[in-house]
């Protein structure tokens, strides 16, 4: 997503009233633009929608260098204001992928950009991990080739890293869903993976600051054993 003076912001309004929250997120204007195919076609996204409280819809478009290199976007309350923001992938024609977060009013902070076209980056979801009451984002940076866990944290108007762990992955190439999540089975969230191989379903916690993975078992052929693990059933 970009900075406010290159978003293109068409909104509708109800009437004027209190701010409104996002209800729900969906990706709009198909574009082609960007032939990456890392999720199984080169059919990408040119723009946000969102469903305000109010019923009114706000559309949020990117411009031609960058398209939304995703499944779906995913709501999250990210600055513990009660109400959701929106976390996507945003890829640009020349630097890849970066995480982005977006309210109703376009940006509100992203990651640094992978730095390199046609580099992808797979988001897990979001979650207080560590139990101090902030929100922390976990994602595998580029699961095809770096296969590097990483959690973030939005903390005074930014996104700042807060641990990083290799020898995670969420994704193969080509396919269009990412395999893992974030899990909370009653004790504290856990961050479900496969390891590097494509052997093991792992289990990785936030704990002082640090990311400590541990193996569930085996991971099979059809992942049922890592959707049980996501399930709590593991």
């Amino acid at each position: 997503m970009l900075r406010a003076a290159t978003l293109l912001i068409a909104a509708t309004f109800a009437a004027p009233a209190a701010a409104q929250t996002i209800t729900s997120a969906h990706y709009t204007e198909p574009t082609t633009r960007y032939p990456h195919g890392v999720l199984g076609d080169t059919l990408e996204w040119g723009a946000l929608t969102l469903t305000l409280s109010d019923g009114s819809a706000r559309h949020i478009r990117l411009p031609q260098t960058r398209v939304f290199e995703d499944i779906t976007p995913r709501l999250s309350d990210i600055d513990g204001d009660g109400a959701p923001e929106v976390i996507a992938v945003e890829s640009d024609s020349a630097r890849g992928a970066r995480l982005a977060i977006l309210d109703e009013n376009g940006l509100v902070a992203a990651t640094p950009f992978i730095g390199r076209r046609f580099r992808w980056l797979a988001p897990l979801g979001a979650a207080d991990l560590d139990g101090d009451g902030a929100v922390e984002i976990a994602w595998i940076d580029r699961p095809h080739l770096a296969k590097t866990l990483r959690v973030w944290r939005y903390s005074g108007g930014r996104l700042v890293e807060v641990a990083q762990l290799p020898g995670l992955t969420a994704h193969r190439i080509g396919e269009p869903f990412i395999s893992g999540g974030i899990r909370d089975c009653g004790d504290r969230p856990e961050i479900i993976t496969a390891d590097a191989g494509w052997t093991r379903v792992m289990a990785t916690r936030l704990d002082g600051g640090r990311l400590v993975a541990r193996p569930l078992g085996p991971l099979d052929p059809g992942r049922t054993t890592l959707h049980a693990a996501l399930a709590c059933r593991d």
